[in-house]
């Protein structure tokens, strides 16, 4: 039997988790105090994923470049890619909280959006 030791992310807790996993199935979680550390650490050991943020260079605009983040989370595997992409493209002033500046991020289905605004200049 294979044993994982995690720290949850689920909530401020941070409880040390441990998962009891048999021919990649979860067999049981422990450690956890609340329902989230359970759900995040069967997830963790299955199917680990990841909300990415950064930033996207603009042109145009008072800014340089704009915050930005996956609209929900990639598998884990594909942050390099994810981020090879976000750091070749740039996008137009003005930028408005929650427009997509990137479709389909490194073919994950998901969409890279703005989390700040940007005002034209000039």
């Amino acid at each position: 039997m294979e044993q994982r030791h995690l720290t949850c992310i689920g909530c401020p807790m941070g409880c040390q988790v441990t998962v009891e996993m048999e021919k990649g199935e979860v067999i049981s979680v422990s450690g956890n105090t609340c329902k989230r550390g359970d759900i995040y650490a069967r997830k963790e050991v299955t199917n680990p994923t990841r909300i990415v943020t950064s930033t996207i260079a603009v042109t145009g605009g008072d800014k340089a470049r704009v915050c930005c983040k996956t609209a929900s989370d990639i598998p884990k595997d594909k942050i390099f890619a994810v981020m090879h992409d976000i750091n070749h493209v740039k996008c137009d002033a003005p930028v408005h909280i929650g427009d997509v500046l990137i479709e389909d991020v490194a073919g994950t289905g998901v969409s890279v959006v703005a989390t700040r605004n940007i005002a034209k200049v000039g």
